[in-house]
Order: structure tokens, then sequence, then C-alpha cells
């Protein structure tokens, strides 16, 4: 039982309350959601904690998942990631590092090894790298920072040393744009 169509049952067995399907849910998928964590925190301590409030928002919010917008693996891992960002955030002291797209393309977790599944995903992320290519290097560059190393508007004001409503007006536009360019 790992297919995606078995997840989506066990996250709507989780929004019904079922514990039991919420354990089987952490057996399968805590391996892969620690991993996307630890590239976000690289503490262990600290992905720890962002993994329980991970699995602690799943179990809340398990009834809002509709397999008509997207896989199971794609929503756990959405989460999992907001949690580690969330605490990356609260922290303030660890200055970013790395490349982010290469961060954000390294959460993205395979739903397993069905080579159709991943060609399909490649597919999907070459689609969205060549949109965000259509933009400005202003729209693209705050997009990531907002979408990809989790970094408020604010933060993002802050860190590119622009004003804030400029950070607002390029991701507002930056994102219609994608929207235009992926439909």
């Amino acid at each position: 039982m790992n297919t995606s169509e078995d997840r989506a049952l066990l996250l709507q067995r989780c929004g019904n309350g079922d514990s039991a399907a919420l354990r089987t849910l952490y057996d399968q998928v805590a391996p892969q959601l620690f991993a996307v964590i630890l590239r976000i925190l690289p503490r262990r301590d600290l992905a720890e904690e962002a993994l329980q409030e991970a699995f602690l928002s799943i179990w809340r919010k398990a009834a809002s998942y509709r397999p008509d917008r997207g896989a199971p693996m794609a929503w756990l891992a959405t989460i999992a990631r907001n949690r580690a960002f969330d605490l990356r955030r609260s922290l303030k002291s660890e200055p970013l590092s790395g490349d982010p797209v290469a961060a954000f393309e390294e959460t993205i977790p395979a739903e397993g090894n069905n080579p159709e599944q991943e060609t399909g995903l490649a597919v999907e992320a070459q689609r969205l790298e060549n949109c965000m290519q259509q933009l400005t290097a202003e729209q693209n560059r705050v997009i990531r920072l907002a979408f990809i190393n989790g970094l408020s508007y604010p933060e993002i004001a802050q860190h590119i040393q622009s004003p804030l409503g400029t950070v607002k007006s390029w991701i507002r536009r930056g994102l219609q744009a994608l929207k235009s360019c992926l439909e």
C-alpha cells in the first residue's frame, strides 16, 4: 500500500479521525518528509520538531485534502516544507544559504518508483521552470524567495532592499504571469 490512491484513502480516513490511518501514513512517508525538512533545517533536532508539527497539521487538515487538486505526496510535502520554513523563520538567526532553486528541486519527493509518474513530474517541473524564465528578473527572484525560501514579503523587501509595495506588486504580477503561462 504505497500508491497515490492508497495515500489519498489514508488521508481521507485521517480526516474521519482514524488514528490507525495516520500511523500507517506516517510509516509510509515520514522518511521522505524528514528528508525534505532536513534540506531546509540542517539541524536534526529542529527537523524532528518540524516533522512532528507537520504531522499534527496533516492530522488537523486531512479532511481538506482533495485528490483532484494534486498528488497526496505533493500535499504532504507542502505541509512539511511550510512547517520547516515556519520554524526556520522563527529562529531568524540562520542566514539564507545555497541555491534556492536547487533547494526547492531537492524538496520535491518522488511519489514512488513509477517511471511514468516521475516523467510527468519532470515535464511539469520543466514547464514551470520555462514559465519562470519568462518572468522579469525581479519577479523571478522575489517569487523564488517567497515560495522556495519561505520568506515573508517584509523579509524579501529587507533582503533585496526594495520597498514592500514594490515587492508585493512583483509577486502579484509574477504569479498572474505564471498562471497564464501554465494554463
